[in-house]
């Protein structure tokens, strides 16, 4: 009950903050499509498989947004962010019946080689992706209503807190199930699984599929409140910050990713607004606390207080 209140207090801090500090509403949407991704990468870290690829599916998820946007005419926000999950889990579906065999390092450089496959293609395909340029994206109507940009932008913000909150208890409901229960022991000791009849292909494909939706949606949030998309986007750098977010947050709870998002995001703000010279230093200073005294993430941090504060 204690962790229910904390993770909730947590998120109304998530939600007042940017109507005291107007300025932290795009750092925080920022934090929320890192946030989705990295959850993604979470539950594949479950499996003890670390995806060094996933920025793919975040930029499949950006630019599915952005040929709706300038290509197609789409200019709804829902049909828009249904399109990229849908996508992104077409290419997750396609990739992972291939990267399901492998495991350990083979796993992590697979997912990294086909994902700068697919900077490369963003990056070289000018006439369809507009190249290292990127592609611009207009403000979607909403709901069939055309709204300014710092509405939509607050809409944004708190629709896509409302769909984490969503999107969360779907995932820890899948976590807790047969499927979810068994990635953990895909790690510890796959052979028995196997004996025990169960499928480990299917339980990682499942898996990974689930995955790239998330990155999906989390990079059609990214697209949609920058405004502009870039093949960067899919590049290795970007895979490396989602697994570097889903560590800091911790992978015990469907909340570590959203946290650990919001650490580095807000003080990487910070750093670059009081420190512009020394920024890098101060993150990375942030990134060894938690490394070496938060082995279990920041999440782990709350589970502690919160055994300490139920104990009699």
């Amino acid at each position: 009950m204690l962790h229910f209140i904390i993770i909730l207090a947590l998120a109304a801090a998530f939600a007042a903050i940017p109507a005291f500090f107007p300025w932290l509403a795009f750092v925080f949407t920022l934090v929320l499509a890192k946030g989705f991704a990295a959850l993604g990468v979470a539950i594949l870290l479950r499996a003890g498989l670390i995806s060094i690829g996933h920025a793919l599916f975040y930029a499949v998820g950006a630019y599915t947004v952005g040929f709706l946007s300038s290509r197609a005419g789409v200019n709804l926000l829902i049909p828009q962010l249904v399109a990229a999950a849908v996508v992104s889990g077409l290419f997750g579906l396609v990739i992972g019946l291939f990267m399901v065999r492998y495991r350990g390092i083979f796993f992590a450089m697979l997912n990294l080689a086909v994902s700068m496959v697919g900077y490369t293609l963003l990056s070289k395909l000018y006439t369809l992706t507009g190249g290292t340029d990127g592609l611009s994206i207009a403000t979607p109507r909403v709901l069939g209503m055309t709204v300014g940009r710092e509405a939509f932008e607050a809409i944004l913000l708190y629709g896509g807190l409302g769909l984490a909150f969503v999107v969360g208890i779907v995932v820890h409901r899948y976590l807790k199930s047969p499927m979810g229960e068994a990635l953990p022991a895909v790690e510890s000791n796959e052979i028995r699984l196997e004996y025990l009849g169960i499928a480990v292909p299917r339980v990682l494909l499942f898996a990974y599929v689930g995955s790239a939706v998330l990155a999906g949606i989390g990079g059609a949030i990214h697209a949609l409140i920058v405004g502009h998309i870039t093949p960067d986007l899919a590049y290795w750098t970007t895979s490396g910050q989602l697994v570097l977010v889903a560590v800091l947050g911790g992978i015990g709870g469907v909340a570590g990713p959203f946290i650990g998002a919001t650490f580095l995001e807000s003080v990487r703000a910070a750093a670059v607004i009081y420190a512009p010279d020394a920024w890098n230093i101060i993150i990375g200073a942030g990134l060894l606390v938690v490394i070496f005294f938060l082995p279990r993430g920041l999440h782990g941090l709350i589970e502690r207080i919160t055994r300490k504060g139920e104990r009699p």
